[in-house]
């Protein structure tokens, strides 16, 4: 079954190059009219450019139909106008694709204050900017997708990126929210996790591997995610046609009581606390407390 987007209206933040042009171009190639949002500012964000604007004419000169957006993700206001434009022209918004993003990677140690909070800005709170500004449009609907753009770094740390990986885990429980408060009017909103060869990667990858990781690359997994028969609240990795799911465990546990429960209990028992047989994936936060609930029912 081949997958369309004839009568869809898609976004794509950051998609004036790298991983969001792709996807954008991936989307018109299948029928969607897109809007290219970019900024347009070099990878610490700062700076602007027509980057937008080429993607456009890329999409157009290949027969679709595209319109370019300078706003910032870390602007709301911005973002409102983005999708009351995309709503004017086209009747709607059925699918956004987070994807903008900057990098200022420093060790925790010497990392500026200013730059952690920059960082999560544009990650974290432009990406619920952006839904928000979308929400409303495919509630009423009753139909959108949404798809956050998480990170390795996010998921399991990585040295330089603290301001980075927190924001990425941000956007991950985000979208685990989103993902159940969405449900009843069809809003499916999942997570991606990339590994590519682009300009935020650029001194990441050694030069022979950029072909490889190719962005072209991870999209099968960006579109999959924002398709009507997509599923809703996953995690996927994906980089050089590899794709994996990732997700968030919680094990069965110990239960300490009496004096056992002190510190000393936790550390005698903790090889039992850590054991991941029949650990389980909640679907949602309450499923910890019932999983506690169960725990002091067997007693």
């Amino acid at each position: 079954m081949s997958i369309r987007f004839e009568g869809r209206v898609a976004i794509v933040t950051g998609a004036g190059g790298g991983l969001g042009r792709g996807y954008a171009l991936e989307l018109a190639r299948r029928g969607a009219k897109v809007v290219v949002n970019d900024l347009g500012g070099a990878r610490d964000g700062t700076g602007q450019s027509d980057a937008a604007l080429k993607v456009v004419q890329e999409i157009e000169a290949a027969g679709g139909e595209a319109m370019a957006n300078g706003g910032n993700v870390a602007e709301y206001d911005q973002m409102v106008a983005m999708v009351a434009a995309a709503s004017e022209r086209w009747g709607g918004v059925h699918i956004l694709i987070n994807n903008a993003g900057v990098l200022r990677d420093k060790s925790f140690a010497r990392m500026d204050p200013a730059d952690f909070e920059f960082v999560v800005r544009v990650h974290l709170l432009g990406s619920a900017y952006a839904t928000k500004a979308c929400w409303d449009v495919m509630r009423e609907q009753n139909y959108g997708r949404v798809l956050m753009t998480a990170s390795s770094t996010g998921l399991f740390g990585n040295f330089g990126q603290a301001n980075y990986g927190a924001a990425k885990l941000g956007l991950a429980g985000l979208a685990k929210t989103l993902n159940i408060e969405g449900a009843k009017n069809d809003i499916r909103v999942n997570t991606i996790a990339p590994t590519a060869g682009t300009r935020m990667t650029a001194d990441l990858f050694p030069d022979a591997a950029f072909e490889a990781f190719a962005p072209e690359k991870v999209a099968p997994a960006a579109l999959y995610l924002v398709s009507e028969d997509a599923p809703s609240g996953v995690i996927v990795g994906a980089g050089a046609g590899v794709f994996q799911a990732s997700y968030v465990t919680l094990t069965a546990g110990a239960l300490l009581e009496g004096d056992e429960l002190s510190p000393e209990g936790v550390a005698a028992r903790w090889a039992e606390i850590i054991d991941r047989t029949d650990e389980i994936v909640p679907k949602s936060g309450v499923e910890q407390a019932m999983s506690i609930g169960a725990k002091l029912q067997a007693r």
